[in-house]
């Protein structure tokens, strides 16, 4: 069980990170500060001027992103076919505040959202060639990374009891899913929307197909919808890369089953020539995930109720 202090999350207010930026980035202490809201579960976000943002982690699985982000994606930047961000400082921690927290350049765009994208083709094998430059990345540090804590990716199998007991608590015993998005948050609260007989099949399935069996490769680790972005009606950016690792990509294939429709799931499974035994690893990945954020945050959060619904949703029909 976690103690107290892991358990405890930081007030986070403007007044708090303007006093961290003025003392630690004095060269920004007359830019003005704007909260970004909604953010995300794991950081509280503002935008600092025109052309950066301050990422705080708001609990203790999110702090080593930042320095992960300043060492790391300054490297792969060059080598990626969309936008990612730019770190720009880490800043220590002070005034109260726990954990390391990042400046990074603003990227200008707005969030994907399956309306404006789901029967893009095109988009999908957009997605397709992002994930291929990133998994040909491969600075001569690898081996020596692939070692690392922080970089290590974690089997599947990691999940499976907490998978399982999410499918108990929110599988039906007939098969039959509800729990439409407009009212998937007070189904949350209640239990039994998806096909639990479904689910088990599926993650009984993603785990004893073959593994990854060549060599590690990078992966984003939480590649779905919200973050990725958008200019002009066209992708233009990944960003939260606090997730990176090395090892199997089949969790990258999240993205398959936030995003995509059938068909343009098909144009970008054959855009990246998955095999079999790595599209059923990542329907578990996204079963998994789905699943996890749908017990943690939907019965309080009706667009996460809404995003997970569709997630488990498409990731039960392949």
């Amino acid at each position: 069980m976690a103690s107290a202090s892991t358990d405890t999350r930081p007030h986070i207010d403007t007044a708090l990170v303007r006093r961290l930026v003025d003392a630690q980035f004095p060269q920004w202490a007359e830019l003005p500060l704007a909260l970004l809201d909604p953010a995300g579960s794991d950081h509280v976000i503002y935008r600092l001027g025109e052309e950066l943002s301050v990422r705080l982690p708001r609990h203790t699985g999110a702090i080593g992103q930042a320095k992960k982000e300043y060492e790391w994606l300054p490297r792969l930047a060059p080598h990626l076919p969309l936008a990612i961000p730019v770190p720009a400082g880490v800043g220590e921690p002070g005034y109260g505040y726990p954990w390391p927290w990042a400046v990074s350049r603003w990227l200008d765009g707005e969030v994907v959202t399956v309306e404006t994208l789901a029967d893009s083709s095109e988009a999908a094998v957009e997605l397709a060639e992002f994930l291929t430059a990133l998994q040909r990345f491969a600075p001569g540090d690898i081996p020596a990374a692939s070692a690392r804590e922080d970089l290590t990716g974690r089997p599947l199998a990691d999940r499976d009891r907490a998978t399982r007991a999410a499918i108990a608590q929110v599988g039906t015993a007939s098969g039959a899913a509800s729990g439409v998005a407009s009212g998937a948050a007070d189904d949350a609260a209640s239990g039994a929307v998806f096909d639990g007989a479904a689910m088990t099949e599926l993650w009984d399935a993603a785990l004893s197909v073959p593994g990854w069996d060549r060599p590690p490769v990078w992966f984003h680790g939480d590649f779905h919808t919200g973050n990725l972005l958008t200019a002009d009606g066209r992708l233009s950016a990944v960003i939260d890369f606090g997730e990176l690792g090395i090892g199997d990509p089949a969790r990258d294939l999240t993205i398959a089953f936030t995003l995509m429709s059938a068909e343009s799931r098909a144009a970008f499974r054959t855009a990246l020539g998955v095999d079999d035994a790595t599209w059923t690893r990542g329907r578990g990945w996204a079963l998994a995930t789905g699943l996890n954020a749908y017990i943690s945050y939907a019965a309080t959060n009706p667009r996460v109720a809404a995003q997970t619904t569709r997630q488990i949703t498409e990731v039960l029909i392949g």
